[in-house]
């Protein structure tokens, strides 16, 4: 399996924030690249937004967290965060560490980001949700995302729909629940024992309601969107378990893996 670790250009001021918008999108979480011309307002409020998460992240004390965004509208599924990453602190800066889509591909890869970068990909709504790890998970996250390390749980066939328990696939949440367990549990060295370890501490997949026309539209029309590694049982009754930012943060509660969690809003 060949991945690779992309570094993208890190930024440090409000000012700096700009200059994103000399570099090509080179990926989005579970979406199309589309050429959109981005208005004045838009951009100052995602960097305003990139600031104020900067200085909420400060004021935490933390030195890794979890951080959620809303990308996409899934209110419909009763989902509020559609992608899950990690923010780490070097320094004065933080970065972010994640799995992207190739836009609107069939493959992925792991992205470093500044936080501008974060909140510049067409965004359905500026929030974000925070979770704060116990120091020592912190810890263990931070050597686990290092660039050598980040790999070790990436499955490059991307599906945003990838059924939990199995390996085929792997959506954006999927990497970061199971980069968890591999961080935690240093002797995981495959993403079945990373499930497996994930089952074990009580890690509950949300389950989204789709009708036969929405899944059999999904499968025809989106290269990143396949149903053939869900149980034959639940798919055809509609019932499609994944990993959703929103089951990862409840399970960070669950299990006593979380120290804190806020909302940042605009």
């Amino acid at each position: 399996m060949t991945t690779f670790f992309s570094v993208c250009r890190r930024l440090r001021t409000a000012a700096a924030f700009a200059l994103v918008l000399a570099l090509p999108a080179a990926a989005h979480a579970g979406q199309a690249c589309e050429a959109r011309e981005p208005s004045e307002s838009a951009i100052r409020n995602e960097l305003d937004m990139a600031v104020k998460t900067v200085d909420k992240l400060n004021a935490s004390g933390a030195e890794l967290v979890m951080i959620g965004r809303v990308g996409q509208d899934l209110s419909k599924y009763g989902q509020r965060y559609s992608h899950l990453a990690y923010a780490y602190r070097d320094g004065d800066n933080w970065f972010v560490v994640h799995k992207l889509n190739e836009c609107g591909t069939a493959v992925s890869n792991i992205y470093e980001q500044g936080l501008g970068q974060f909140f510049m990909d067409d965004p359905f709504q500026l929030e974000a949700y925070v979770a704060i790890p116990r120091p020592g998970i912190q810890k263990k996250l931070r050597e686990a995302i290092r660039r050598e390390q980040a790999t070790a749980m990436h499955e490059p066939h991307y599906n945003m729909l990838a059924y939990p328990w199995a390996t085929r696939y792997q959506q954006s949440n999927q990497w970061v629940n199971e980069t968890l367990a591999h961080a935690l549990e240093p002797q995981i060295i495959s993403r079945e024992q990373a499930q497996a370890w994930l089952k074990f501490k009580g890690y509950e997949p949300d389950v989204l309601k789709l009708g036969p026309m929405t899944r059999l539209g999904g499968r025809m029309f989106k290269a990143n969107i396949a149903f053939d590694d869900h149980p034959n049982d639940k798919r055809f009754a509609d019932r499609i378990e994944t990993t959703t930012a929103d089951s990862v943060f409840a399970f960070l509660q669950k299990a006593g893996l979380e120290d804190s969690h806020f909302v940042i809003r605009p």
